[in-house]
């Protein structure tokens, strides 16, 4: 059953229904960067990798019919069986098995294999403690949008997120997902992109925002909404029963979901313009959607002052 998200209270349907599996279409295999992968393969390197690459051998079908390499029989042996499993483990759709071998900063080759499966994933929270308590989440998977509010439909996160193989987030690794696993009592067993390693990588650090600023994105009315101020909308809606703090809120938390597919493709092709394969597996940056939950200017106004002397007293915000 497709979960909605709240608005005025009221459960709400924001895209139409879309099955992963109906998302993803096969095309020529040779446009996805996994199947040119090695360095998920045990005593393979990136300098390994890149003679591999510069002797022709830019595929894994291509390793086994190279009978030129310059390789032991034992370590030709040992290859082809990675790759043998590599591939059957790609036939099962198990983006899981190439993200446990992968290096965090070069999980990006999984996207374009996996991008139908996957979940663009962000929380808010009551504060940075460990212990802290999730307000919201938004997913967006590149069709579908939904938020959950604790208090209202937060359990649905539960089965609704199984539909996907692979999680995007920024931070997801050390906040996100430890957070929900913990509060929700789960585990979240997606194989997952965490893109501060990936954007870290290309040298673009400092946090979502700053990296979305470097690379030329802005947030509108939302431009001035942080994790702090997260945290006061949530309260002001709990103590005030400001129905209009909520939706802000969620504007913020969805928008962050949304702007994760932009930066999950423009870190995909920075990192595959640094490969021998950039026009051969590009992938072409989608339209920013709009954001349908409304971000209340008066409502930014009115918090402001009380961000500023929260901010004031616990600077680690």
């Amino acid at each position: 059953m497709q979960s909605p998200f709240y608005f005025h209270g009221v459960p709400a349907i924001l895209s139409p229904m879309a099955t992963p599996f109906q998302l993803w279409v096969k095309s020529d295999k040779n446009r996805y960067m996994l199947r040119q992968t090695f360095l998920h393969i045990p005593g393979i390197g990136p300098k390994t990798e890149q003679g591999l690459w510069a002797a022709g051998v830019d595929d894994w079908d291509a390793f086994f019919d190279d009978v030129s390499l310059k390789l032991s029989a034992s370590k030709r042996a040992a290859i082809a069986d990675m790759l043998t499993e590599s591939r059957h483990q790609l036939d099962r759709r198990n983006p899981d098995f190439f993200a446990r071998r992968l290096p965090a900063s070069q999980q990006w080759r999984l996207f374009s294999e996996f991008r139908g499966q996957t979940a663009y994933l962000d929380i808010e929270t009551t504060g940075l403690e460990a212990d802290c308590t999730i307000s919201t989440i938004a997913v967006y998977d590149g069709s579908r949008m939904v938020t959950y509010v604790n208090g209202k439909n937060l359990d649905d996160f539960i089965d609704d997120i199984r539909r996907y193989k692979l999680l995007v987030t920024y931070n997801g690794k050390c906040f996100d997902v430890p957070v929900i696993e913990r509060y929700l009592g789960i585990r979240l067993n997606h194989a997952h992109i965490d893109l501060r390693y990936v954007l870290g990588g290309l040298g673009l650090k400092g946090g979502l925002k700053r990296c979305e600023a470097q690379l030329g994105m802005h947030r509108g009315d939302l431009e001035d909404i942080d994790g702090l101020f997260a945290v006061v909308l949530w309260k002001a809606y709990l103590r005030n029963h400001d129905q209009q703090a909520l939706e802000t809120l969620l504007a913020y938390n969805l928008q962050d979901a949304i702007n994760l597919e932009s930066l999950m493709v423009t870190a995909f092709n920075l990192n595959v313009r640094r490969t021998p394969f950039n026009r051969r597996i590009q992938l072409s940056v989608p339209p920013t959607p709009a954001n349908p939950i409304p971000a209340h200017r008066r409502t930014i106004a009115r918090y402001r002052n009380e961000v500023a002397f929260i901010r004031s007293l616990q600077p680690q915000w």
